[in-house]
């Protein structure tokens, strides 16, 4: 189970999948806090939802937005293959008996090889929701990140094997796809125009109650758990317990407005409070995973947070501070070579809107960024001495850059590899590694691999699949040097390092 600063996070899946990096099932973070799962694709088919029905006496009517959107919501069960290793073993007693105990000729001190079982089969559940009818489904990150297999099953219990489109762990939101046609896509709404106390309906499948459908209201907007990179979530008192990850939370007219993905509890079932991930974030998320099978983050460069926060540390030094506003973001530091450098800011600055509009918190900052592509031009509004000014500027991303960054194409590497065998791991005393069976021009071979060649470690990540090399070239393709370290070793035991540049992908 991750750890993240006095807190203990809970995945809210069915309950027992831990996926490679991440807990697949239910989470709790704080006092704690669980996640869920959900989102919605920004070009989807456009379905137009009906005004919401009031009831007699005033009251809204939900049972028209349930109708609308739990058909939507669909059931996702994952696994995750067992995973082994062969590993050296040393009989305590070889040291006395030598071969008494029919070692042979392997040498004293040597050990013998055993393969062990690193991790089990497991497996772990939790929602999605269909946002068009040819099969795109959003989910959290949580819930299928390193998943080897995905079951999607819908409302009516029709079942699709699903397929990863794209994962984010920023902003713990994931595109999956099944191979059908004329699904139920649910229609989206803006979760800008949620106002707090409107009702909402959390819609998933909770300890594996397919189609459950809870109700609430907004209790708050743009809170910030420290749970993601990027986060500015709903909060409701709808009930969201486990296995509610990647479920909808819908406006009164059946509108996907939010993403469940956590709920604030100390015993890690429902509590009082869910959080939900708005779509404005969602939106352009899913987009980005569609054309570019990765998010283009804009970032700003600046470190800070919050005014009240700033405003109650200097109080409690004994320190009076007037900044000229209550609300907005106090900047500590800026970058530099950033978008923030570019705009003239400076430490003591207050951001206080984005695009006219009002930032009153580092939440509502980070949504409104999210919402932006590098190269893309803000307006940004600060305060400095208590005078406003206001300063153009051009959105960089991690690399300092303005152009968009695809996924890099594993082909242009050049090579096919396949894990050691056991047989050679123990002929060169290796217990890993991705053998280059094949090469040609690419990449590796620019970088002096050749074929028969070992990688064993790529920026320090210990080569045993070749999902490792993958994820290790991802990672590096987002970082911001943008480079691969390789360290390598022939079959004569040869040790190779050498190092790939990236960048040189998109020219």
């Amino acid at each position: 189970m991750k750890k993240m600063t006095q807190k203990t996070k809970m995945w809210l899946g069915a309950a027992a999948l831990v996926l490679s990096s991440s807990l697949l099932t239910g989470a709790i973070v704080t006092n704690k806090i669980s996640m869920a799962t959900s989102a919605v694709a920004a070009d989807a088919p456009a379905t137009v939802a009906a005004p919401a029905v009031a009831a007699p006496g005033g009251l809204v009517d939900l049972t028209t937005a349930a109708e609308r959107s739990v058909n939507s919501v669909v059931y996702i069960k994952v696994t995750q293959n067992a995973k082994r290793q062969t590993v050296t073993v040393r009989d305590p007693f070889e040291d006395f008996f030598g071969d008494f105990f029919g070692y042979g000729n392997r040498g004293r001190g040597q050990g013998r090889q055993q393969e062990i079982e690193t991790q089990p089969r497991r497996q772990g559940a939790g929602s999605g929701v269909i946002i068009s009818a040819d099969g795109y489904i959003v989910t959290n990150n949580h819930v299928v990140a390193g998943a080897d297999e995905i079951l999607v099953k819908l409302n009516d219990n029709t079942e699709y094997k699903g397929r990863v489109i794209g994962l984010d762990e920023t902003t713990d939101l994931a595109l999956i796809k099944v191979e059908a046609k004329n699904l139920p896509a649910i229609a989206i709404g803006n979760s800008d125009d949620l106002k707090i106390g409107q009702w909402v309906l959390a819609v998933g499948n909770p300890f594996n109650l397919t189609s459950t459908v809870t109700a609430g209201i907004v209790s708050a907007k743009a809170r910030s758990l420290g749970a993601n990179g990027v986060e500015s979530f709903i909060q409701t008192d709808a009930a969201i317990n486990a296995g509610n990850s990647g479920g909808a939370l819908v406006n009164e007219r059946g509108e996907l407005v939010g993403i469940n993905a956590m709920l604030y509890s100390q015993t890690g079932s429902y509590a009082g409070y869910g959080f939900a991930i708005p779509t404005t974030i969602m939106n352009k998320v899913v987009k980005d995973l569609k054309e570019f099978g990765m998010v283009q983050r804009a970032l700003l460069g600046v470190r800070g947070g919050d005014v009240t926060n700033k405003i109650d540390a200097e109080k409690e030094k004994g320190n009076e501070v007037d900044y000229g506003t209550s609300t907005g973001v106090y900047i500590e530091s800026v970058e530099p070579n950033t978008t923030a450098e570019e705009a003239g800011l400076e430490k003591g600055d207050v951001i206080v809107a984005i695009d006219d509009r009002t930032v009153t918190k580092m939440a509502e900052l980070q949504e409104a960024l999210s919402q932006h592509r590098p190269g893309d031009k803000v307006k940004i509004t600060y305060l400095r001495n208590k005078k406003s000014h206001t300063s153009t500027a051009t959105l960089r991303n991690a690399q300092g850059g303005t152009e968009v960054l695809e996924e890099v194409d594993i082909d242009l590497f050049g090579a096919q590899l396949k894990p050691l065998s056991d047989a050679s791991k123990r002929e060169l005393a290796l217990r890993y590694g991705l053998e280059v069976t094949a090469i040609k021009k690419g990449k590796l071979s620019e970088a002096g691999i050749t074929k028969g060649m070992i990688l064993l470690k790529v920026n320090d990540m210990e080569m045993r699949s070749v999902e490792d090399f993958e994820n290790a070239v991802k990672a590096a393709n987002q970082s911001s040097d943008r480079v691969l370290w390789i360290r390598a070793i022939t079959q004569s035991g040869r040790r190779v390092a050498t190092a790939i540049d990236l960048s040189d992908d998109k020219k």
